[in-house]
Formats: C-alpha cells, structure tokens, sequence
C-alpha cells in the first residue's frame, strides 16, 4: 500500500508540472494552492521534484546552447560586416526622404485642398438632398397661402391635410416645419371663421332678396297654372304641348356675378322664356363652401345646429308682416314672395346636401310658418273693406299655396283657410252692394219706366226678364209698371253673382259646391243686404204714399225675377237645379217682408198724417150750438184722403196681379185710415183733459163724423161690400146717437142684448162723456140763472144725468167685477 501510494504521489506531481508548464501564469495559483492540500509533506516531495525538473531543463539547455555556439559566432561576424553597409545605407534612405520630403510637401497642400473639396462636395450633396426632402413641404405651403388668399378655402383645408399627414413628418426636424406645423391649427381657425363670416352674409342677404327668388318661383307657379288650363283646353280637343318649364328644376349652375343676378340679366331671362330656378337666382357655394369646411374639420354639428337656429330666426323675422301690409296688394304680395324665397331656399337645400336640413326641420319650419301665416292672413283679412282687394288676396293666397305645394309642403290649411277668407270676401261685397243698392233707390224717381220706341223697350227688357200681353199690345209710347230701379237692382244682382264666382275660381272645389257658394252668398244678398236696404228706405221720411205703393210694385217684379236668377246661376255652373243639396234662393221672402214693410208704413204715414190734421182739431167744447158745418180741418182731411187713395186706385192695373195687389193694399190702408180717424176723434171725445164738453160740441162732433161717414159711404176705394168701411165710425155713431137722442132708458133698457140698439157703447165710455156733458151743463146752467124756467129745466136734467150716471157706473163696477 505504501508503494501505491508514493506512486499515486508522484504521478500528481507530474501531471500538476504539466500543468504549470502548460497554463498561464495568472491560473497557476489554484494549482499551486492544490499542492499543499494534498498528503502532509506533500510540498517537500513536490520541490524535490520541481529542482528535478529544472535541472533537467538546464541540461537540455545547455546542450541547445552547445549545439548553436558556432552558428551565433558566424552570424555576429556576418552582422559586423554588414553594419558599414547599413550606415551607407542609412544615408541614402535619410536622403532620399529628404528629397521626398520635398517633393511631397506640395503633394501634400494639394491633397489636402481636394479633401477640403471633397468635404465641401459632400455638404452640398447633403444639402441638395435635404432640400430635396423640403421644397415639396415649401411649396406646398407657398400653395396653401396662394389657395387661402384666393378663398379657396376647401382645397386650403385638404393642402393642410397632407402637408400634415405626408410633408412635414418627412423634415419634422427643422424649425421652420415646427413653425408651421403650429400655425396649420391657427390658420384652420381662421378658416373656420372666414367661412362663418361668408355664411352670415350670405344669410343676410339671401333675406333681403328671398322675395325676389319667391316672386320668380311664384310667378312660375302662375305661368305653369295657366299653362296646365291652356294644356286642358287644347286636350279636349286632341293637341298637346310639352310644357316649357318646370317649377322644381335641380340644376346646379350659379351666377358669376354675386349672390343675386341683376335686373338686366333678370329681364333678359324674361325676354327669353327660360327657366329661373332659385340656384340661378343665388349663388349657394358659400353654404356649400361652408359645409363642407366644417365636416372636413369635424365640426359639421356644430355648423347644421348653427345653420338651422339662423334660419330658424329668418323665419321668424319673415312671417313677421308689416302693420299696413292690409292697405295695398303689394304689402300681401311682397309677404308671400318672402315666405315662398325663404322655403324655396330651404327645398334646395334640402336637395343639394346630404343632411345640412332634413324633411323633418323643413316640415317643423313649414308647420310653425302656416300657422303664423294663417293667423297673420286671418288678422289682416278682416280690415280689409275692398272687395277688389280681397279677391286679389285670393288669387296671391292660391298661387301662394300652389308654388309651396309644388315645393311638397302640404297647403289644405290654406285652402280651408279660403273658406274663411271667401266670407270675409262676401262680406265686402255685401257692404259694397248695399252702397250700390243705396245709391239706385236715392236716385230712383219711383214712377213707372216710360220707354217712347221699340229700342228703348228692348234695352229695358235685355236688362230685366218682364213679360206681359197686355203691355206688349200697347202702342209706343207707353209704361212699365215697375221703376227704373227694379231693372238696376236685377243687373246688380247678376253682377254680385259674377264679382261672387270670381273668388270660386282656382278653389279646386266642384260645381256643385261652387254653386252652393254662389247660392248662399246669393241668398245672403237678397235676405241681407237688399232686405235691409229696402227696410231703410222705406222708413225714410221722405218716401210718401207714392214712393211707397211703387216700392211695393217693384218688389212684387223683382219677386218674379227670381227664378231667372236661380236660372242664371245654373247656366253659370252647369248644376240641374233639381240636385238633391241645391239651395234655393230666398228672395220669395225677402221682397215678401219689404213688401209688407211697405204696406205697413203706408198705413203708419196715413195715419201719421191723420194725426197731423187731428192736432189742427179746434172745437169751442163749451158753445151753445153747432156751427152747422163740418169742422174745416175735418174737411181738408177727407180731401186729403180722397186724393191719396186716387193714387191707388190709378196705379197699374194691367195685369190681375197688379189689380188685386193695388186693390188690396188700397182696401187695407182706407179701412186702417177710416179705423184709425175713429179712433182718434174718440179719444178726443175721451181726452183726460177735457173736463167740460156742452150739448152743442156734440152737435158739432156729430156734423163731423156725419162727414166721415159721407166719406166711407162714398167708396173711396173699390172692392168694399156693403157698409163694411162705414163700420169704422160704428162706436162713434152709437155714442154719438145716444147723446143727441138723450135715449138713456133704451140704452139702459137693452144693455147686453145682441139686439140693442147701443150695442157697441161701451158704459164707461159713455159714462166718461155723460160725465163731460154734466160738468158742461152746470157751468151754462150758472150762466143762464136768468130765466127761471130755463133753472127748472137744467135741473131737471141734472137730476136725470145723475141718476143715470148712478147706473152707468153700477154697470162699469159689474164689467170690473
């Protein structure tokens, strides 16, 4: 063991002396460090190996050095021998680099003139290259500046999109691309702001000159309605036209000039028949301009809310009317054209861009604008008086309505506004008429229309539809029964129905409706206004007796007229009469009710002047005895009277309605005259303030209603049977006779039977007048105390009127009872 293990021992020390003589000396120290973990002692027996090994390399050296001695000997000979030539030599290179040294140094200044070039060279190269890179970055902001110097603001935008997105990313590193890149968001601001101010004036002036585009697109309307008419008529007969324009033309061309074409360029248009359409007439590029910058921005919102709130406002101030627009046609008109520029404007719009307006906004603005132009129209509709005025408001609402309609706004609230508007328009024609009715019955001569020649009868009769045998038989000259007025009065009619028809035009109703308009505002006329200008003209004071009875002979013709007027209106508007919801006209009662007017104001006049010479009336109640006359005032009454019923009795009877009306009227009003002098002459008897009244005042009474039956009796008027008018003054006679006969004890005897002879002397009536006579015959009997036998007799008298007086009024206490 111990042999194996001085070998084991000596082979590590071989292998760690391998490894010293083959590792590097800094790695030599772990190797070293291994020998002294080793075995005790184990270093002695290392060293003594290590000196071992040296000596066996100093051998080896050794007999190195031995073998090369001689070779070392000859070769330091061999270098002695040549160290004199190498000196020479030396001398020869040093003075050849002196000779090169000088030769190279201009070499030298040369060279280093072309790095210098070259260095410069290559600047230049670089430079070109990085200019290369921002000329592009340059001139597409020498283009930018040119583009926004012309207001080519869109295209300005899209040069700033690249110069942006492709250019100044490229050269982001020099300063003046950071300059500009910070002035791209403030030039974008700019703009925004320029293209802002362009809008608003556009919006201020398309304000100002949207009546001229709503004229244009309003007179188109027109000249297409009337083109549609001549297309029908030219229908009906097999011919056709293409029409020549169109109201809602989409073309997109603007005028070079401005936002409006001036008058010239306008009138040379007209000259030409062509078409203007709102985008002829205003240049909307600003608003494309606009709309366009703002969604390149991304800020299109905020520019539709902005656009839309603006319009808003301009369709406020536009509905707005003017205070007098109700005195002229032009202030309706230049409201209408307003209105149709502002939603022409709009339905182009809505049209040419993609969402700037949409259908609902101009269906809220269009909504919002007909309920203000419906109360504006309603408002100022009813100050208007002239008929004319309202008729052309009419026609300028129904070309307002067809234009917008043409445009798509819905227009049946206008329409159905017309209906409101045609009454306000009946109601014009009503006054305007009723002055015309006015000023024919003051310049009326209320006498028959004579006609001298065959001319003149056909004029009157191409005028007014009367036909009668008798009259036509007559020879020249002779007369019509009825006033000029009745002629004029019927021609006014028929013109009313005209100046009627005219608002039904372009209503888009159907006849039987139009002749249901026209019926009505008909009827409206006769039961209305002719109604109520025929009252007042009966009620004037200075229509007489006369006046009257032709005012009732007119009314009678113009009652016959009107089934030619039912007739006329027919043929107007091709409706058969026999329709089941045809009006029928109400003039039947309307000349009907002026016609009993008339009568009774000639009963009323009658007994007006009746009253007039009552008043006259001067009896002495207190004489003695009767004059034995009627009284004068009586007299020139009856006279009155007679002459006035002559006036019936020689009106036109050439026809049995003429006799029977004139003979009817004339009865009534003599039996209303007779009934009333009656009555009047016994309230006189009967007057409150009559306390006296003496036996020879009755006498004198007597004598005058003894007249007035002379007059009854005498048949005043034609048709009367019997005594019938003389039953008048019945009450007056029966009293009368009770007086003069001083018949008490009849009266009292037969009071109450049918057969008495006082039947119709009511007992306070007589006890009234008794009561009169007793006060009388005591004042004459105080006069008369003179002759005794005259006292005996008055108080015998007395005694009898008292007694009587007892039972009159025993009889009046039994009728109160």
């Amino acid at each position: 063991m111990a042999e194996n293990e001085t070998l084991e021992c000596v082979t590590e020390h071989e292998r760690i002396l391998q490894e010293i003589e083959s590792t590097d000396t800094a790695c030599v120290g772990p190797t070293l460090r291994s020998i002294y973990d080793d075995q005790p002692n184990a270093h002695k027996r290392f060293m003594e190996k290590l000196d071992a090994r040296i000596r066996n390399h100093d051998r080896e050296i050794e007999k190195m050095c031995n073998f090369h001695h001689q070779g070392f000997v000859d070769a330091i000979t061999e270098l002695l021998k040549v160290r004199a030539d190498a000196e020479k030599l030396m001398g020869q290179v040093t003075e050849t680099n002196r000779r090169l040294q000088e030769a190279g140094r201009e070499v030298t200044v040369q060279t280093e003139e072309v790095i210098r070039c070259r260095i410069q060279q290559r600047n230049m190269a670089t430079t070109v290259e990085k200019l290369q890179l921002c000329i592009p970055v340059l001139e597409m902001y020498s283009k930018l500046k040119e583009q926004l110097d012309s207001k080519r603001y869109y295209a300005a935008l899209k040069t700033m999109e690249q110069l942006e997105k492709v250019f100044i990313p490229r050269v982001g590193q020099y300063r003046f691309c950071q300059i500009m890149a910070e002035n791209l968001p403030r030039l974008r601001e700019e703009i925004k702001e320029i293209s802002m101010s362009d809008l608003k004036d556009f919006l201020e002036s398309i304000r100002k000159h949207s009546d001229k585009v709503g004229e244009t697109a309003m007179r188109q309307a027109q000249q297409h309605r009337t083109f549609n008419s001549a297309v029908a008529k030219q229908a009906s007969v097999g011919h056709y036209t293409k029409p020549l324009y169109s109201l809602n033309g989409r073309t997109h061309s603007h005028t070079p000039n401005g936002l409006l074409m001036d008058e010239d360029a306008m009138d040379e248009e007209d000259g030409d028949d062509e078409v203007l359409t709102a985008q002829d007439l205003v240049d909307f590029s600003p608003v494309y301009r606009c709309l366009h910058i703002y969604t390149v921005l991304g800020d299109r919102e905020t520019f539709e809310n902005y656009y839309r709130k603006q319009r808003k406002k301009q369709a406020r101030l536009v509905l707005q009317p003017q205070a007098n627009m109700h005195e002229t046609v032009e202030g309706y008109r230049r409201y209408f054209n307003q209105i149709v520029g502002f939603f022409v404007v709009e339905d182009h719009i809505l049209h040419a861009t993609q969402g700037l307006v949409t259908r609902a906004f101009t269906d809220e603005l269009w909504n919002m604008a007909l309920s203000k132009i419906i109360a504006v129209l309603r408002t100022h509709s009813s100050y208007c008086d002239d008929p004319d005025l309202v008729l052309e408001l009419k026609n300028l609402i129904v070309i307002f309505a067809d234009t917008l309609q043409g445009y798509g706004f819905p227009v049946t609230r206008l329409f159905d506004l017309l209906f409101e508007v045609r009454d306000q328009y009946n109601e014009t024609l009503l006054k305007k008429w009723a002055q015309v009715f006015r000023e024919i019955f003051e310049l009326d001569n209320y006498s028959p229309i004579p006609v001298d020649t065959e001319e003149e009868y056909s004029l009157v009769l191409s005028r007014f539809p009367f036909h009668d045998a008798e009259i036509e038989k007559q020879d020249f000259p002779k007369k019509l029964p009825m006033s000029q007025s009745v002629p004029q009065i019927y021609t006014q009619v028929k013109e009313f129905i005209y100046a009627s028809l005219k608002f039904s035009e372009s209503l888009h109703r159907s006849s039987t409706e139009i002749d249901d308009m026209l019926r009505k505002s008909t009827n409206l006329l006769l039961t209305r206004t002719l109604s109520s200008c025929l009252q007042n003209l009966i009620k004037k004071p200075h229509i007489g007796l006369t006046e009257l009875v032709q005012i009732i002979i007119n009314t009678t013709h113009l009652e016959q007229a009107c089934r030619y007027l039912e007739e006329f209106i027919t043929n107007i508007t091709n409706v058969s009469p026999e329709t089941v919801h045809t009006t029928r006209l109400y003039g039947l009662s309307t000349f009907k009710d002026a016609r009993h007017a008339a009568e009774g104001e000639i009963y009323t006049k009658l007994n007006q002047k009746i009253d007039e010479f009552i008043q006259l009336a001067d009896y002495e109640w207190s004489m003695a005895e009767s004059d034995g006359r009627a009284s004068g005032y009586l007299m020139d009454l009856i006279n009155f009277l007679r002459s006035t019923f002559q006036v019936f009795t020689h009106l036109p009877n050439n026809n049995n309605d003429h006799a029977s009306m004139s003979g009817k009227v004339a009865q009534t009003a003599c039996m209303s005259a007779c009934k009333h002098l009656s009555t009047s002459l016994m309230q006189m008897l009967l007057d409150s303030e009559l306390k006296q009244v003496s036996m020879g005042a009755i006498q004198q009474f007597n004598l005058d209603v003894i007249q007035c039956e002379l007059f009854a009796s005498s048949e005043p008027v034609p048709g009367f049977q019997g005594d019938t008018l003389q039953l008048a003054f019945i009450d007056l006679r029966q009293l009368l006779d009770l007086f003069m006969v001083w018949d008490w004890s009849t009266y009292l005897a037969d009071y109450g039977q049918p057969t008495s002879k006082y039947l119709r002397v009511n007992p306070a009536t007589a006890l009234a007048l008794l009561e009169k006579v007793y006060r009388g015959m005591k004042d004459t009997t105080k006069k008369n105390n003179i002759f005794s036998q005259f006292r005996k007799n008055d108080r015998d008298k007395q005694k009898l009127i008292e007694t009587v007086v007892k039972q009159l009024r025993s009889l009046v206490n039994g009728m109160s009872s």
